[in-house]
């Protein structure tokens, strides 16, 4: 398949997505904020462009007049989606090759569940804020996709970890903590399977939504402990949650207690490369990629 991608916010996970795709792909193109970062997007075979979240320039509208399919990982602010906002109308009536979106969200449009297993039926109540943004941006991606008539993927991401992100990272630096809440059960995935989930779909010029999640959502704590099991190094102490010193926003993440099923995305006939933590953690360390590249 010959494909023609646009990156709209080439960031950690775009950047691991157009590393695997520039061998099928003979062009990705993408923004960036800064002209600073121009030299990582073309280390990753990525054409790069300013996007200040505002404005499209007329060299992204010719971009975007080629291109076959879009992946967006801008983030969404209050005021609503920056890409939207900004190029609706070239999305719409100026893309006359555009095949496929990719949409990058959250997990955390779908709330706190106490521990239940949901799946893409679950009803999404979000906290106010960055996860109520994402699922209002997800709507917006829904109605642009519709008017155009190209199919959406929305990929649902619970916590990325990957080179350079990682427990191991973390236990280096003296950083890491074994915060223990009871019962709570995190999912997480490794970025490489983001990046093969989106190649996948784009692919499959697939729509619907998606949960891209490991299969095993586990405590937070028992993933330090592993690590520093393969480290030979001793885990960080526990701290009980309720009386561990946390920043505001990094206590509202254990409001969401939830365990996400992949069946959906394994069902189109993706496989994982790392289907848990355990087995990216090991191969992180047995190959020596866990810091960054």
């Amino acid at each position: 398949m010959n494909m023609r991608i646009f990156l709209f916010g080439a960031g950690y996970s775009a950047l691991a997505f157009a590393r695997l795709a520039r061998d099928q792909a003979p062009s990705v193109a993408g923004t960036t904020r800064s002209e600073h970062k121009f030299g990582a997007l073309r280390d990753a075979g990525i054409e790069p462009f300013v996007f200040d979240g505002t404005a499209v320039s007329p060299e992204i509208a010719a971009e975007l007049a080629r291109v076959t399919h879009i992946v967006v990982s801008a983030g969404p602010s209050d005021a609503g989606d920056p890409v939207i906002a900004a190029a609706r109308g070239l999305l719409v009536h100026a893309t006359p090759a555009l095949r496929w979106i990719g949409y990058l969200s959250t997990v955390g449009v779908y709330g706190n569940y106490d521990g239940e297993w949901i799946d893409e039926s679950a009803d999404c109540r979000p906290r106010p804020g960055r996860s109520d943004n994402r699922l209002e941006a997800e709507k917006q991606w829904r109605e642009l996709a519709a008017e155009r008539g190209v199919p959406l993927a929305i990929l649902r991401l619970s916590g990325i970890y990957g080179a350079g992100r990682n427990a191991f990272v973390n236990l280096e630096a003296g950083t890491a903590r074994r915060i223990v809440k009871p019962g709570q059960i995190f999912n997480r995935i490794h970025v490489d399977d983001i990046a093969g989930s989106l190649l996948h779909l784009a692919r499959l010029e697939a729509g619907g939504v998606f949960n891209v999640t490991d299969d095993e959502p586990a405590p937070p704590q028992d993933v330090v402990a592993y690590a520093a099991g393969l480290m030979g190094v001793a885990p960080p102490p526990e701290i009980d949650f309720d009386t561990a010193d946390l920043s505001p926003m990094a206590r509202s993440f254990y409001g969401e207690n939830k365990r996400v099923s992949n069946a959906k995305l394994k069902a189109t006939g993706y496989r994982f490369v790392h289907p848990n933590y355990r087995a990216a953690l090991s191969s992180m360390w047995e190959k020596g990629n866990w810091r960054r590249d």
